[in-house]
């Protein structure tokens, strides 16, 4: 039974302590609080206390660091971290430390209520191996966002971190379901083998078995030789299958199979291969309306709705703009783009906006605005021309490139109209497709991870040509070339 527990609480707010304090105790725990972890660590080491509850930040230590230590000791004591760092990698380090529960400020104390009752009840099992390795991650942030929306995303993502569970990831266009699955892998057991990302999307249906599966030599007209597929590639590692909700009824037929017996064989394969692969799925479609319509199997739904995560609109988590704003800028910067401030009546424009393309259309904005004008500081009119032209990701090809152009004539408005009369004499051409084509370029760069091959294909250049630029346009060398 929980009743009677005793809760040890540190944290060095005041506030929090009393508030805590007061609802744990009105549902009939004993509590002892402190502001400091020595205090703690020395009533741990006497053995005192069923639970513990302890802030990240801290005078005299950080709470993660505690928590190690603590199951070091006693490993079956269950501790819950709070803490006003609403970022994925706390909540990460809390779990990999061997926290059960990770709570981010501001919480509900029912919730904390609940989940002290959770743990006292199941305190005998321990929350994760003795054995358990802990380590380091990097200091750079996969997801961006304190919403408590993003704050539930990260809980999640903080639990599935150590397992190889099936995970399904929905969410519209544009949330940023690919960075979730590069999260689940990068931060996970398997981080060290390969992470394969396949669009269903954008591969011909007739091809998408062999794209994963691979085929043998002869075994269709065309087949020349050997191709090895994506689960191959992935072996030991993760497979992110995206839109899956594309992937063709024979296609999914087989993936059933992996799934099922772990197992598969190639396009005229006669040989199963053993698959070691953790398969993450994502689409934008609603795969049960799919199901109805007998597009879907409700097997294969079933098989990799394990666990489902569901990624909020960005309309959906307003508060977070200011952050992503200032994310994208940096690495805007970092790319070589000009650095730029928006003003914070700009600012609450973009909380106003409906972003249909969420995320991508925000980031897609934000670079555009680095790279198109030549202003410092961006105005709340420049941002307000922006987003009434509609010159979004969103929008089809054709609207898109017009509202490029749109994009650029607004621009040049702003530029003669600052001007009034005192214009240079020369170079305005040049260096208007100068802060064209650098963009350009690197944009199709990033978008093929830095194979100059595929980007000189795309933008119809010679490859020579394309290195030519750049090395004149000094674009940064992008790695991740396959």
């Amino acid at each position: 039974m929980s009743e009677g527990a005793t809760i040890l609480v540190a944290d060095d707010d005041e506030g929090i302590r009393m508030v805590v304090t007061q609802a744990l105790s009105r549902a009939g725990f004993d509590v002892r609080t402190t502001g400091n972890a020595s205090t703690l660590w020395q009533w741990v080491e006497e053995g005192e206390g069923d639970l513990v509850i302890t802030d990240v930040i801290m005078p005299d230590e950080n709470g993660l660091d505690l928590v190690p230590k603590i199951r070091r000791i006693r490993p079956n004591l269950r501790i819950v971290v709070m803490s006003a760092q609403n970022t994925l990698l706390t909540a990460v380090k809390a779990t990999e430390r061997g926290a059960f529960e990770y709570l981010p400020k501001p919480f509900d104390l029912a919730e904390l209520v609940s989940i002290v009752k959770r743990g006292l009840d199941n305190r005998t099992q321990s929350s994760l191996s003795s054995e358990h390795e802990t380590y380091e991650v990097e200091e750079a942030l996969p997801l961006i966002g304190r919403s408590q929306a993003m704050q539930e995303i990260y809980r999640t993502l903080a639990r599935l971190m150590p397992t190889d569970l099936t995970v399904m990831i929905t969410g519209e266009s544009g949330t940023g379901k690919e960075l979730v699955a590069r999260a689940l892998h990068d931060y996970g057991k398997r981080k060290s083998m390969p992470f394969v990302a396949v669009n269903m999307a954008a591969i011909p249906r007739e091809l998408i078995e062999s794209e994963l599966f691979g085929h043998e030599k002869g075994s269709f007209t065309g087949a020349v030789n050997r191709n090895v597929g994506r689960f191959e590639q992935a072996n030991g590692g993760t497979l992110f299958l995206d839109e899956i909700g594309d992937m063709p009824m024979e296609a999914q037929t087989r993936l059933l199979r992996v799934l099922q017996e772990g197992e598969y064989t190639s396009v005229g394969g006669r040989t199963a291969i053993k698959a070691d692969t953790r398969v993450i799925a994502a689409t934008h479609h609603d795969l049960k309306r799919l199901i109805r319509r007998g597009l879907f199997r409700e097997d294969l739904f079933f098989r990799l709705n394990v666990v489902p995560i569901r990624l909020p609109a960005l309309r959906d988590r307003v508060e977070d703009i200011p952050e992503l704003v200032r994310h994208f800028l940096a690495r805007a910067a970092n790319n070589g783009l000009p650095w730029k401030i928006i003003e914070p009546e700009a600012i609450e424009l973009f909380k106003d906006h409906p972003w249909p393309g969420n995320v991508r259309e925000l980031e897609n904005l934000v670079q555009r605005l680095a790279a198109l004008y030549s202003e410092e500081v961006i105005g709340a009119e420049i941002i307000r021309t922006e987003l009434n032209d509609g010159t979004t990701q969103s929008e089809s090809p054709a609207s898109a490139s017009g509202g490029l152009a749109d994009a650029v004539d607004g621009h040049l408005r702003t530029y003669f109209n600052a001007h009034d009369g005192s214009l240079p004499t020369a170079g305005l051409y040049n260096r208007i497709l100068h802060e064209v084509e650098r963009p350009l370029i690197l944009q199709t760069l990033q978008a093929t991870r830095g194979n100059q091959v595929k980007a000189a294909e795309v933008l119809g250049l010679n490859r020579n040509t394309l290195r030519k630029k750049i090395r004149e346009l000094r674009i940064p060398i992008i790695k991740g070339a396959g």
